[in-house]
């Protein structure tokens, strides 16, 4: 198996969505630095990649409800994990994700 080396490499089939958790501050507002136990992961992601969308009864194509770049909130546990050298992704089926947020 040989090991990813650009995770522009990786093109999400069918309904899938290629996810990078956003990191939480490990610094306060006050300039104050929080122990790696003390900081939860956040829930939110940064959408990289959109597969083509799955295909209906009829064989016409869903259209996925989100597209790289947008920020989404993605379930706590599921989902597939992806490394890539240091860096960690997971790819989410599109009804797993459980909003966009919009800014």
């Amino acid at each position: 198996m040989s090991a990813l080396k650009s995770i522009r490499s990786i093109a999400p089939l069918l309904d899938r969505i290629l996810v990078q958790r956003i990191k939480a501050e490990q610094k306060t507002a006050t300039g104050i630095f929080l122990p790696e136990s003390a900081v939860k992961e956040l829930n939110e992601a940064k959408v990289l990649a959109v597969g083509p969308g799955a295909l209906d009864k009829e064989g016409r194509r869903i259209i996925p409800s989100v597209q790289p770049g947008d920020k989404v909130l993605i379930p706590q546990f599921g989902g597939s994990p992806i490394k890539v050298g240091e860096e960690e992704y997971t790819l989410f089926r599109d009804h797993e994700l459980l909003a966009k947020i919009n800014e």
